[in-house]
């Protein structure tokens, strides 16, 4: 019997970003009849509103733990000088469900393309522009995508996504979830250095 890994994310969300690259062993290791399902958690609303700068630096200390506790990880903290930052993610996830809609290989692409614009590049994925020309460059149309990224039904599959995530228990992001082959929900400890710690809790909860 197959199993799905759910992985409930962010793509502004600095743990995810901190995580790739242990989610990438992951998926290169995980046996084939475990299939990753991404769900997206949406971290913050729409806003227009600036960031106050108590959570700027909230957040810039939490980059650097991250880069800390996670060795390789890189930020760009540039960031927070170049740009007007706003808590806002709910666009950036509308923007990989809108990369989506035009063909499910763009979806990966997709979150990559926002995750190195916002933490390498120092670009802000709260600005649609933003994310027309990430779209753009992962090789959607981009007049599909503006039309899609802002529709009814890119902000309902959203709620969808998020609803499903709280359905599912995550308890923040990242988190996984497995629904292992006996049918039933299992949280998976995120372990951020080790892929090997998770595939083993995966390989156990099938076998039990």
């Amino acid at each position: 019997m197959s199993s799905t890994l759910y992985y409930v994310h962010d793509p502004m969300c600095s743990w995810c970003w901190g995580f790739k690259s242990t989610m990438d062993t992951l998926e290169s290791t995980l046996p084939p009849d475990v299939s990753v399902v991404r769900v997206l958690g949406g971290l913050a609303p729409d806003s227009d509103e600036p960031m106050p700068a108590a959570m700027q630096n909230m957040l810039q200390q939490t980059w650097q733990q991250i880069a800390s506790v996670v060795p390789g990880t890189k930020f760009n903290m540039d960031f927070w000088s170049s740009n007007k930052p706003r808590r806002s993610t709910w666009p950036s996830c509308r923007a990989v469900l809108a990369a989506k809609q035009q063909s499910t290989s763009f979806e990966l692409p997709m979150i990559r393309a926002i995750q190195e614009a916002y933490y390498l590049n120092a670009k802000n994925p709260s600005d649609i522009d933003v994310l027309t020309e990430l779209a753009k460059s992962v090789g959607c149309d981009a007049d599909v995508f503006q039309q899609s990224i802002n529709s009814d039904a890119t902000r309902n599959e959203l709620q969808s996504d998020m609803q499903f995530g709280r359905q599912l228990g995550a308890q923040g992001f990242p988190s996984l979830i497995l629904k292992a082959n006996n049918e039933q929900y299992y949280a998976v400890q995120v372990d951020y250095n080790r892929a090997t710690a998770i595939l083993d809790q995966i390989e156990k909860t099938n076998l039990s």
